[in-house]
């Protein structure tokens, strides 16, 4: 069996069949005409309606930009405390942004009825700005109508100067709620200092302990008190040696030294005791010539002892003593060089008593400075601790006095600093109605009627096509 393979017309043959199949009846190209003339005339009439008779608009724009870094201050106070302030970036938050902040200040209706009043408009009439955020940046544009190019500037600058205005009554209610907070913490914290003051003074008054230099130098002063008193201790010792020395010397103690020394320093006692010696001097060179029994012996030892009484007379006048020691006395007296031992000693006794009563003075001082060093310590301690309170308290007080004034000087910790990047500009063309968007949205009405129109008369080859049973 023979199969006839039968080809399709080719595309513009069946283009040509669905027109010639779809060939309207008489008078259909008159009912499209019908159609679309209106639809299209009332496209074009409206937009050139539009084009004659809409108001003239005209923009005018500025730019603002943020400065992004933060700023700081220190201040060190000698002695007191140092004060620090910093203000970070306002763009370091990743949740806040500051450039939404003055967009929402911008559009505000407070902002917008001050810029209304500083033109003489209406403020109800005054018309909404367009602010635009450029990305990755911290500009902030802003853009407003108005009928004339004047107008448009006009209305730009006096919504900046607003906007401007609206950020320092911003910044001087926020300085001043800060300080009243601020006044009344430096209030405590001066309260604070003149309590740590006044337990400090109170003390010192009753416990006469100024400072902790003054304790410093009553230790040092027991220190002292101890080399002083090892010293004398030394020099006593020194003494007491020379003494004894010169009494084992001179085999005569302090009693006797003072004896001969004051028989040696009396006129008359040295009279008869050169009288004595010179009659016992005579004696003696007559002992060698003459027995005892001879008359001139006995006159010389009678004259002697007549003599010896006087001196012991004398003697007892002037010290006190009995014969014998006298007599002593007498003996150790006729030698100069024996005399000026005695001498020796008795000042070297004199400088080791000195010395005694020296040692007790400082000891005795030592043991009342010693006694009251336990108790000074307990005071000092105290002392300390109240001397720290008053320096913290005062250092907080002061850093805190210094961190209000160094606050102050950065008013735009909270509100950043704006800056105009560019000024109100003056538009040369209007921006509204634009002929270029009028008329081609026209056409593009124009073209969606005409296609619209086309479908339609299309519309018999494709349901034929699609729906060949229907």
């Amino acid at each position: 069996m023979l199969h006839q393979v039968i080809e399709k017309p080719r595309f513009l043959l069946r283009v040509w069949y669905s027109i010639r199949d779809g060939l309207p009846r008489p008078g259909r190209y008159q009912r499209y005409v019908a159609a679309i003339a209106p639809s299209l005339a009332a496209i074009w009439l409206l937009t050139g309606a539009y084009l004659a008779l809409a108001p003239a608009r005209y923009t005018s724009s500025f730019t603002l930009i943020l400065p992004g870094s933060g700023v700081g201050s220190s201040m060190n106070v000698e002695s007191i405390g140092q004060a620090q302030s910093s203000a970070s970036s306002a763009f370091s938050s990743t949740t806040l942004s500051p450039t939404e902040n003055y967009k929402r200040l911008l559009m505000a209706d407070v902002t917008m009825r001050q810029a209304a009043r500083s033109t003489g408009e209406d403020e109800n009439g005054f018309p909404d700005p367009v602010v635009k955020l450029t990305d990755q940046t911290n500009l902030i544009e802003v853009q407003i109508s108005g009928g004339t190019p004047a107008q448009a500037k006009a209305r730009a600058s006096a919504l900046r100067a607003a906007f401007l205005k609206q950020l320092d009554r911003l910044r001087a209610d926020e300085a001043a709620v800060r300080e009243v907070s601020d006044a009344r913490h430096l209030k405590d914290l001066e309260a604070k200092v003149r309590e740590a003051q006044q337990k400090l003074i109170r003390f010192q008054a009753a416990n006469g302990l100024v400072s902790l230099d003054q304790f410093n130098t009553r230790i040092a002063n027991i220190d002292a008190l101890r080399e002083r008193e090892r010293e004398a201790r030394t020099t006593l010792r020194q003494q007491s040696a020379e003494t004894r020395r010169y009494s084992g010397t001179l085999g005569a103690g302090m009693g006797g030294a003072n004896a001969t020394l004051r028989l040696r320093s009396d006129p008359v006692f040295q009279k008869l005791v050169e009288r004595y010696a010179a009659l016992d001097a005579d004696a003696e060179q007559k002992s060698a010539t003459l027995g005892e029994a001879h008359a001139d012996m006995a006159q010389a030892g009678g004259e002697r002892d007549a003599l010896r009484q006087a001196l012991a007379q004398r003697g007892r006048e002037l010290t006190g003593l009995s014969q014998a020691a006298l007599m002593k006395s007498v003996d150790l007296s006729v030698s100069d060089g024996r005399s000026s031992l005695m001498e020796g000693m008795i000042v070297a006794d004199a400088k080791r008593a000195g010395s005694g009563a020296a040692l007790s003075e400082i000891r005795g001082d030592l043991a009342r400075q010693q006694g009251k060093a336990g108790e000074l310590v307990g005071k000092a301690s105290i002392l300390a601790d109240l001397m720290r309170d008053h320096r913290v308290a005062e250092a907080v007080f002061s850093s805190a006095l210094a961190r209000l004034d160094t606050n102050k000087l950065d008013p735009f910790a909270s509100y950043p600093l704006v800056q105009t990047l560019e000024e109100p500009s003056l538009p040369r063309t209007r921006s509204s109605p634009s002929a270029l968007i009028a008329l081609g949205g026209a056409v593009a009405a124009s073209l969606l009627l005409l296609t619209g129109f086309g479908l339609i008369w299309l519309r018999q080859p494709i349901i034929r096509k699609f729906f060949p049973n229907a």
